[in-house]
């Protein structure tokens, strides 16, 4: 009988007008904490924000999905919130926050393979 595994996610999106609240799903973080494993994946479909907002600053907004990825990986040179334990880290990443990048709240679920999990979940919340 394979390994179950009890991880946490949540939906990345982007805001163009935060005071609408109108978003797209642009990513997902997938957390287990037993696995101390967490991932972040992301795309930015330009014509789709464009759609939103001409004047969206996309490479502001690719800047800081690919923070949150180097974050979640814990790179080093990525500030104090990098160097925090996985759990800690993705607390951090999905805080409840008023800014044009911000996370659904957390649901929880069961799976055989993580990795397999965070790709199904990208493709069926976000593609």
């Amino acid at each position: 009988m394979q390994e179950k595994y009890l991880y946490e996610y949540a939906v990345i999106r982007v805001l163009p007008f935060v005071e609408r609240e109108e978003f797209i799903n642009v990513g997902i973080i997938l957390l287990c904490k037993q696995e101390e494993y967490i991932r972040v994946i992301f795309t930015v479909n330009e014509a789709k924000l464009r759609s939103f907002s001409k004047d969206i600053d996309l490479d502001q907004i690719k800047l800081n999905l690919k923070a949150m990825e180097q974050i979640a990986m814990g790179v080093k040179n990525c500030g104090p919130i990098a160097l925090l334990d996985v759990p800690s880290r993705f607390r951090w990443l999905t805080a409840v926050r008023s800014s044009a990048i911000q996370t659904s709240r957390p649901h929880p679920g069961l799976c055989n393979d993580l990795e397999q999990t965070a790709k199904r979940l990208f493709t069926e919340l976000v593609s």
